[in-house]
């Protein structure tokens, strides 16, 4: 055979095995390869595809750092802390929701109506955990089929060294056996950062910012959730419309901060901030591809 018989028919074979390897790396991987491709932009997890539990390897069980397993959810209400919740007359609506996502130390009792009384996960902060130690009885006594999921970084949240605060958490495991408590792991809060880095162009820390709850319960929804609805939560615009009405940055803090103020005040800050108005902004754009709907006050991505 002829030189340029040769390399024809050698370049024909590369072409014919690269597009096996392509087909049977897509096929072994679907789901990852679908949300991959067709935007890179968002968070790789997507909504539930498979039957049968979740191994969701982000979160570490506190003590066995085992991953979390649960069965997906097919309905989800992510219920903000927001000051809209304040008069909503939802809570009959969300605690319908299979599962039922909240904030912190968001309290139910005394705001039923308005924010229901079902908490199937709760999403918290290390620096809200001293807050929920004031009334742990509610929470981690009364409430015992709650999950807690807890996001930090740093020493405090150290396992490996027992940090300040995954020692608190260890010690609530201790006095009520059964208590389900999952930290993030480090794999899974650099994860995060890299998701706000990819869909803002801005370095998280060079950026002076922090990442609110706000946005881990988003993540987690993402993970665990097919079709998500999220309450008292605000659009990116709302805040530089002249005609809203003020509300509490906190629904159980009547009388306090004014939401908008604290999102304008964080949003300007150049360090050491939250950037709420962005953050929502991202959810905005995740929400043109994804099952997600936002309500009181209802909006629509743009």
């Amino acid at each position: 055979m002829k030189a340029p018989g040769r390399l024809l028919l050698l370049t024909l074979c590369f072409l014919t095995i690269s597009a096996v390897y392509i087909l049977l790396c897509c096929w072994a991987c679907l789901p990852l390869c679908l949300v991959t491709c067709l935007d890179h932009h968002l968070p790789v997890v997507s909504r539930p595809s498979v039957v049968g539990p979740l191994h969701l390897s982000g979160y570490s069980s506190v003590p066995d750092g085992k991953p979390l397993i649960r069965e997906p959810c097919h309905s989800c209400a992510v219920v903000s802390s927001s000051g809209q919740m304040l008069g909503s007359g939802l809570g009959a609506q969300i605690d319908g929701a299979e599962c039922v996502l909240r904030m912190n130390q968001a309290p139910t009792v005394g705001f039923e109506a308005d924010v229901g009384q079902r908490s199937t996960l709760r999403v918290i902060s290390h620096t809200s955990v001293p807050l929920l130690l004031q009334n742990y009885s509610h929470y981690f006594q009364q409430s015992r089929d709650t999950l807690y999921v807890v996001w930090g970084q740093g020493k405090h949240m150290d396992r490996t060294l027992g940090g300040r605060t995954y020692r608190t958490l260890l010690q609530l495991t201790r006095m009520y056996p059964g208590l389900q408590v999952y930290t993030f792991t480090e794999h899974m809060m650099a994860y995060c950062d890299q998701i706000f880095q990819d869909e803002t162009g801005k370095n998280r820390k060079q950026s002076g910012s922090f990442l609110s709850t706000g946005w881990f319960t988003m993540i987690l929804a993402l993970e665990l959730c097919e079709e998500i609805a999220v309450y008292g939560m605000v659009s990116d615009s709302y805040c530089r419309e002249k005609s809203h009405p003020s509300v509490p940055y906190h629904y159980f803090e009547k009388g306090r901060l004014d939401e908008c103020q604290m999102y304008l005040l964080h949003e300007k800050a150049p360090r050491s901030a939250h950037r709420f108005i962005t953050e929502k902004a991202v959810f905005s754009r995740w929400a043109k591809k994804r099952p997600i709907v936002f309500t009181h006050p209802s909006w629509r991505a743009e």
